[in-house]
């Protein structure tokens, strides 16, 4: 068994998201569901090798997208093609825009004064890039996908990582093909995105 799949990770009954309010693709107004969610009777620890495959469960990922708007020139979007050593095998070689991935018991344990969620974001950001630049950051939305297998298990949470500077690089060797590119470039070729990229390209910049 891998490491990976031995894992304890946060997860959220899919009941409670279907009574909070279902939808499919991208919601704007990840405020309504983000308090309930993470309520301690709803929150909690489930081994990642059942809940990959059991889709009454929604996985709790969140998903940083890096942008850089300068003075002059379009804005652009950090994205990148995940290697085959990344963890989750169904989105190898597939171009992605976020960055991030489960929050795990390891989180909890970490830091305990500290909320586990945004402890296990910045783990994730610390083990996949470094950031060379000062930031915002904001949620600005959520990410639901039944119409695939990955998705039906995973419920992503969407944050906007604004840098002052386009330096942003990968640490992870399985983070290949990285860089800013122009918004506009990548929304006139989505072609070989994972859909989660797709929804969220669409949601923030498409017109």
């Amino acid at each position: 068994m891998s490491d990976a799949l031995s894992e304890r990770v946060l997860v959220v009954p899919t009941a409670l998201f279907h009574r909070l309010g279902h939808f499919q693709g991208f919601c704007d107004r990840p405020e309504r569901y983000l308090g309930e969610l993470f309520r301690a009777e709803h929150a909690h620890y489930r081994p990642r090798r059942e809940v990959e495959v059991d889709p009454s469960f929604k996985q709790l990922i969140p998903y940083v997208i890096f942008t850089h708007q300068g003075r002059e020139g379009p804005m652009t979007v950090f994205q990148y093609t995940r290697g085959t050593g990344q963890g989750e095998g169904r989105l190898h070689r597939k171009r992605s825009v976020g960055v991030g991935g489960h929050i795990s018991t390891v989180d909890s344990a970490r830091r305990q004064e500290e909320d586990p969620y945004h402890v296990g974001m910045q783990r994730e950001l610390d083990e996949e890039v470094v950031i060379e630049t000062p930031y915002t950051s904001r949620c600005v939305g959520l990410i639901n996908d039944d119409l695939t297998e990955v998705g039906q298990v995973h419920l992503g949470v969407v944050h906007r990582f604004e840098v002052e500077r386009p330096a942003v690089r990968p640490r992870e060797k399985d983070i290949i093909e990285a860089g800013f590119r122009p918004v506009t470039e990548v929304l006139s070729d989505l072609s070989g995105f994972e859909t989660w990229s797709e929804i969220c390209l669409r949601a923030l910049f498409g017109s």
